[in-house]
């Protein structure tokens, strides 16, 4: 029989290869989602993670165990040689994290892998060092689970776990005893000068283990084959078929990994849980233009440095692309990237365009070191500024003296002979021969680079002729970067477009964290960002999110879309990717764990739901009937309609849907639903209007007042038409456009 538990105030674990140890996405959704977890769950919150000596101590504060069961446990296992690190991960919220040292126990690894094979199934191949690493930190996790879930529901010393009272039949049982206390060892009688006993067991907090992708989820076998007393929750970020259906709720990060996940797993997932961003608005619109213009000069200074000497073109007229993430060359969709710069190429010399475009491509590859051209070019042009400014200064100095004195001003004295002679030094030691490199580094394995490869197949050699230009930086950038200077997110501030045209990826930060930067960007819809953006805009070109079709359409119809969407971008005024980026920029709260942190409440208390159900009064905690269809009618949430000029922040008003199960915000205990509607992250502001302040401009077709469309997605158990009409208040039929009145009742006229 399951133990009835307190469901109302659990413990949280969150297991993940990348808690405070960067390898890629994931990393992201754990920092960027722990001030709003920290703030539901404060310290019932910890996350589980392997030790990385090498980046652990720059982020982790070493604490105490603060609980007597966590005492227990983790004494225990360092008595046995386990190896961890318990502190405060130094980020927002400061999350408490246990993070254990595999190495550790490796002397167990064939032990372990025998013991899964057995249990489980699961077999592991001899000489796989990420699947041993995953073993060891499985078993290590769910051996922690196993003593942590054993002390804190047996040991005496935790909140007096039996609580005894004595009572006369005269006596009355005091005020303070709980109702919530519901186990009696012996019977009320009511027979005179008898002794009641009461023997009350506290209940005890239940427990959540939320497992992220395969790396975490040997753990989630071990938890149901040992019969740990936990209810787990995976999100899968690819596939994973054993985590998969030992889990009690099952989700992943978007739609597409949801089909994926259903046919190759045998198991529909229990809902999606998108990835968000921790998302910082400033307190002026203006601030992330000036943002983008102050990056954008120190691109300039790099492009300057790698192409100026060699030839040199138009900075106001030149746009900046780039693609960024890890050497997939498929899945991230680096070959279609190139083919569509080279089509892009022959577009814009074919039209005469005068535009010049720099492409950036930044993935880590083999290196050796920075080409010596290549920091040769940054030098002489840092070189030649410093140069330029000590001659303006005493330029500036020679004539305040001569105008302080009322004398004529010549412009011959000011420059002298002197100075002549070391500007022409500085501008001939600027000059090459060559061409531009299209590479920044020396490549380990030059010949069998796949980019390099494919630019050089389709001639993209960075000729003066050449309206488009290549950047390979095999690196991630960093602010003591040689070339640049910059960190990703300021780069990634001053660059116009990104171009991420993946053919496998589950989520795609890359483009979200465009969005929330207001840089425009394009995607697929086989990304799962991709495909939130067109369920939730109606049409999200116009918002700077592009779609490109690579499910429907040939490998050719592809890449061709590619090179008309960037075409298309670069035809656009100043003017009109201002207002593009503004746009961009406003879809920043679909985007925010603010409201994509209310799917993980849904998730978490389904998990309860089913681990523990008597433990729940009924199935929606006390709401009466009225109240239920309310918030049902709330979760219908419309597209964001068709932008005008230079729209307002895009106002939701109502929670995002997400897990498509029969668990939703109406099934959410008043305390969660009332911490998570209150909840406000440090500088949001919840009170912008939707399209305020809208500008027209005649000779601008892109300020024209488009057509408003409202859609309210396909949903299983939605309402009828005519419900939805008659909860409004509305009269109309729907269609694939809108709901016909909603749009005025918004303050829209068609």
């Amino acid at each position: 029989m399951v133990q009835p538990r307190d469901v109302h105030k659990p413990l949280l674990f969150e297991i993940a290869w990348e808690v405070a140890n960067k390898v890629g996405g994931i990393y992201t959704v754990l920092k960027s989602k722990a001030p709003v977890t920290c703030h539901e769950y404060g310290d019932r919150y910890t996350m589980i993670g392997p030790l990385s000596y090498k980046t652990a101590p720059l982020e982790v504060e070493t604490l105490e165990p603060d609980t007597p069961s966590l005492r227990l446990t983790l004494e225990s296992m360092k008595e046995r040689g386990v190896k961890f690190l318990y502190g405060r991960w130094l980020i927002e919220g400061a999350p408490k994290v246990l993070l254990f040292d595999t190495g550790s126990v490796y002397h167990k690894l064939d032990e372990w892998k025998g013991d899964l094979w057995e249990v489980a199934g699961i077999p592991s191949p001899p000489n796989d060092h990420e699947t041993n690493e995953a073993i060891l930190f499985g078993y290590l996790v769910a051996w922690f689970l196993g003593e942590n879930v054993t002390a804190l529901y047996n040991n005496n010393t935790n909140n007096n776990n039996n609580i005894v009272f004595h009572f006369s039949v005269a006596s009355s049982i005091p005020n303070g005893t709980q109702k919530t206390q519901k186990h009696e060892n012996a019977p009320i009688t009511d027979i005179k000068g008898i002794e009641r006993v009461f023997v009350t067991h506290e209940t005890k907090p239940a427990v959540i283990a939320h497992f992220h992708e395969w790396l975490a989820g040997v753990g989630i076998a071990l938890c149901r084959k040992r019969h740990i007393d936990v209810t787990t929750i995976f999100t899968t970020h690819a596939i994973s078929r054993a985590a998969t259906h030992c889990c009690d709720v099952f989700t992943t990060v978007s739609h597409i990994t949801a089909y994926e996940a259903e046919h190759l797993l045998k198991r529909k997932p229990d809902g999606v849980l998108p990835n968000g961003l921790n998302v910082v608005k400033f307190s002026a619109m203006h601030e992330f233009q000036n943002l983008h213009a102050v990056s954008k000069d120190r691109i300039h200074d790099f492009v300057r440095g790698h192409f100026y000497g060699h030839y040199d073109f138009d900075l106001d007229n030149t746009l900046y692309f780039f693609t960024a993430g890890r050497y997939e060359y498929r899945n991230k969709g680096l070959d279609m990237f190139v083919e569509s710069l080279h089509r892009l190429n022959e577009k814009l010399k074919a039209i005469g365009s005068t535009t010049t475009v720099v492409a950036f491509v930044i993935t880590p590859a083999e290196t050796h070191s920075f080409t010596v051209e290549t920091l040769k070019g940054q030098a002489v042009v840092k070189q030649l500024k410093e140069t330029v400014h000590d001659i303006s200064k005493r330029m500036e100095t020679r004539l305040f003296e001569k105008a302080a004195r009322g004398g004529d001003v010549s412009q011959t004295e000011f420059l002298t002979q002197a100075d002549q002679v070391l500007l022409k030094r500085r501008t001939f030691a600027l000059k090459r021969s060559t061409l531009p490199p299209i590479v920044t580094h020396n490549m380990a394995n030059d010949d069998a680079d796949p980019v390099l490869n494919q630019l050089r197949r389709v001639g993209l050699f960075n000729h003066p002729s050449d309206r488009v230009k290549i950047v390979f930086h095999p690196e991630f950038l960093n602010s003591n970067n040689p070339l640049f200077g910059l960190d990703y997110e300021e780069f990634v501030r001053g660059c116009h477009l990104g171009v991420f045209p993946s053919y496998y990826e589950p989520w795609g930060y890359t483009p979200a964290e465009c969005t929330v930067m207001g840089v425009p960007s394009i995607t697929t819809n086989l990304s799962g960002f991709g495909c939130f953006m067109d369920d939730n805009i109606v049409d999200s070109s116009e918002y700077g999110i592009y779609i490109v079709d690579r499910r429907m359409k040939s490998v050719e119809e592809s890449i061709q879309q590619l090179a008309d969407q960037m075409l298309m971008f670069c035809q656009k005024t100043r003017r009109q990717r201002i207002n593009q980026r503004n746009r961009t920029e406003r879809l920043s709260d679909l985007l925010d764990w603010k409201r994509m942190g209310l799917e993980y409440i849904k998730a978490r208390q389904l998990a309860l739901r089913r681990a523990y159900p008597d433990s729940f009064d009924d199935d929606y905690f006390g709401l009466d009937e009225a109240t239920q269809q309310q918030l049902q009618l709330q979760e219908q949430r419309p597209k964001i309609p068709n932008p005008r000029s230079a729209p307002g922040s895009p106002r939701i008003r109502t929670p995002l849907e997400g897990v498509d199960t029969e668990l939703t915000f109406i099934k959410m205990s008043a305390s969660d639903r009332e911490r998570y509607l209150q909840y406000s992250m440090q500088g949001h502001d919840d009170e912008d209007g939707l399209f305020p302040g809208d500008l027209e401009d005649p000779d601008d077709p892109e300020s024209s007042i488009s057509r408003i469309q409202i859609k309210i997605p396909q949903h299983r158990q939605r309402p009828t038409t005519q419900e939805v009409g008659a909860a409004n208040g509305v009269e109309g039929q729907t269609n694939g456009g809108g709901v016909n009145g909603a749009a005025n009742r918004n303050g829209y006229h068609h």
